[in-house]
């Protein structure tokens, strides 16, 4: 369902609609090739504002509520970056147990209070389908930043941002996802997101972390290749792409599956000295032990450029959303 038209402000009727005007951002099933190319464009040109002149005031007057149930480093201080690079102001709530959430306050009630000092919402919650509710009973537009194991779309955008700015094209490519794929949301909404490209997809997990039937659905029903596999080394020399995910110690209900697979992967210089010289690696981080500290220095590995690209998407999608692209 298109997700509807929110209060902004009083000019919306002056306004040219760029397709994200006023929206809830829940999902990466609301971009499609158009879409994308538009925040990626704007993207690109908040790169070029940042590093030309720092900041802009195209978001002055305008407040951003930030809303973790869950720890962050990155996507909580880039939205907080994003908002204070335009101009705008911050409402931190990056740790709710000081907030009346631990008075039982319930999700809805907490959205409403925010909506009433801000004009957007960006929240990251430990249930899925939670950025959808927060949505439903916001009157201000809603972003999701992470609904537990369901979908991380704005990661997804930097992803698809940092493959293009690395690679330049997405058609054609080979990506390979490796670690947890069973619980990571990052690798849930990229792989949705990346059906929108003639790519061929390969899934490396154990047994007992492999990608949900769910997300096989879409990619099947989208006409891509799929392979399963187990093996890194083994696909290594053929991806453009290899996406590696940290096994997620606080999604585990028996340990010791966890201590099973925890170091199942780890990407080091031997593994690299198979790859292509023109590949990236790609990680959502924090990393633990999946990346070796010593390919931090290849010219391949990407995830530093990619922690970085995730504020200039964050800053389109502000924009965009608050009428301001």
């Amino acid at each position: 369902m298109e997700p509807k038209i929110k209060q902004v402000d009083s000019m919306a009727a002056n306004r040219i609609h760029n397709g994200f005007y006023g929206q809830d951002i829940i999902s990466v099933s609301q971009f499609d090739r158009a879409r994308l190319d538009y925040i990626l464009g704007v993207g690109n040109e908040m790169k070029i504002l940042v590093e030309r002149f720092g900041s802009a005031d195209l978001l002055q007057g305008k407040i951003l509520a930030n809303l973790f149930y869950e720890p962050s480093t990155r996507t909580s201080s880039s939205f907080m970056a994003a908002m204070l690079r335009l101009g705008g102001q911050v409402i931190p709530i990056n740790n709710v147990q000081y907030s009346s959430v631990t008075k039982g306050e319930s999700l809805p009630d907490t959205v409403r209070t925010l909506e009433s000092y801000a004009d957007i919402i960006v929240i990251r919650h430990p249930e899925v389908g939670s950025a959808a509710t927060a949505a439903h009973y916001a009157s201000k537009p809603v972003i999701n930043a992470g609904d537990g194991v369901g979908e991380h779309p704005t990661q997804a955008l930097l992803d698809l941002y940092t493959i293009v700015e690395a690679l330049g094209e997405v058609g054609g490519l080979k990506v390979a996802m490796v670690g947890d794929l069973k619980f990571g949301r990052t690798v849930h909404s990229l792989t949705k997101l990346l059906v929108n490209y003639p790519v061929e997809f390969t899934f490396v997990s154990p047994e007992i972390l492999r990608m949900p039937k769910d997300v096989l659905d879409v990619v099947a029903a989208s006409g891509h290749r799929y392979e399963e596999r187990e093996d890194v080394h083994e696909i290594i020399g053929d991806v453009d792409v290899l996406y590696v995910t940290r096994v997620q110690k606080e999604r585990f209900t028996d340990l010791a599956e966890y201590d099973m697979v925890k170091d199942r992967y780890v990407v080091d210089p031997e593994l690299m000295s198979r790859a292509k010289e023109r590949m990236i690696i790609m990680h959502p981080l924090p990393r633990v032990n999946e990346i070796s500290y010593a390919v931090d220095n290849d010219p391949r590995a990407a995830y530093f450029r990619q922690m970085r690209n995730g504020m200039y998407i964050r800053m389109a999608l502000l924009a965009a959303v608050l009428g301001k692209a």
